[in-house]
C-alpha cells in the first residue's frame, strides 16, 4: 500500500470543483483546518485566497494559472481514469476526519460517485457539506444528539437492517435495500438519537445546521 500524500493528526477539508461560497469554506475551515483540494478546487482555493496543502487528481479541470501558483511539490497527479478525484483525495489523505466541500454538486452522477465513495471508504470518517444537508457513512453504532424535529434520512447503498430509538418511524425489522424499502424523511423525536445497523451501507443525511453534532457523533464512534 502507498504512503499517504498528506497525513495529519487533525481533521482536514477536501475541496472539490463544486460551487461553493467563501462563507461555506470557512465553515469547514474553522473546523477542519487544512485544505487539500480534488483537481480543480485547487482553482476555487485560491480564489478565496488559500493555498492548498496539496492538490490531488487527474489534473484535466485545473487551470494553468493554478498550476504556476501552485508549488510544484504540492502538485500530485495521478493519471488513471478508474476513479473519480474525490476517491483520490480521500485515498490519499489520513487524517481522523474529513469535511468534504465541492462535491455535492449540479451533475447527479457526481453526486451518486460520492456517495459511492463514501460508503466504500466508510471506514475515513468524511461527511460531505451541501447547500442544505450532510451526508456520512453511517458506522454500524451512532449516537447522535440533535433538535426535535430534524430530519433524518437513512438511504441504503447495500442490504442492511437496523434498530433505532428517537425517530418518529423506527427502523428495527426494516430490511432495506437500494432497490427496496428505503428511510427517507424520518423525523427526530427525541434529542438523543441512537443507530445501530448489522453492517457496512448506509448513508445517512441531516440538516447541515447539524454539522457540529455529527462531528461529535463520528468522532466518539471511532
Amino acid at each position: 500500500m502507498k504512503s499517504p500524500i498528506v497525513q495529519s493528526s487533525h481533521a482536514v477539508t477536501l475541496v472539490g470543483g463544486g460551487p461553493f461560497s467563501a462563507r461555506d469554506l470557512q465553515l469547514c475551515l474553522s473546523r477542519a483546518p487544512l485544505a487539500v483540494a480534488a483537481d480543480g478546487g485547487a482553482d476555487l482555493l485560491l480564489r478565496c485566497g488559500v493555498m492548498p496543502e496539496a492538490v490531488i487528481g487527474d489534473f484535466d479541470s485545473l487551470s494553468e494559472s493554478a498550476l504556476a501558483e501552485i508549488p510544484a511539490s504540492r502538485q500530485h497527479r495521478l493519471e488513471e481514469q478508474a476513479t473519480t478525484d474525490f476517491d483520490k483525495v480521500l485515498r490519499s489523505v489520513e487524517a481522523p476526519l474529513y469535511l468534504a466541500l465541492g462535491f455535492a454538486g449540479a451533475r447527479l452522477d457526481h453526486g451518486l460517485a460520492v456517495f459511492n465513495t463514501l460508503i466504500r471508504r466508510a471506514g475515513q470518517r468524511c461527511i460531505v457539506i451541501g447547500p442544505k444537508d450532510v451526508a456520512f457513512a453511517a458506522p454500524c453504532d451512532l449516537r447522535l444528539t440533535l433538535k426535535l424535529g430534524d430530519t433524518l434520512s437513512l438511504f441504503p447503498f447495500a442490504p442492511v437492517t437496523g434498530r433505532s430509538e428517537g425517530l418518529e418511524w423506527p427502523i428495527d425489522g426494516i430490511r432495506f435495500a437500494p432497490d427496496g424499502m428505503i428511510g427517507t424523511s424520518n423525523r427526530v423525536v427525541r434529542r438523543e438519537v441512537l443507530l445501530s445497523f448489522d453492517g457496512p451501507g448506509m448513508l445517512a443525511i441531516l440538516p447541515r445546521a447539524r454539522l457540529d453534532a455529527v462531528i461529535r457523533a463520528l468522532t466518539a464512534a471511532a
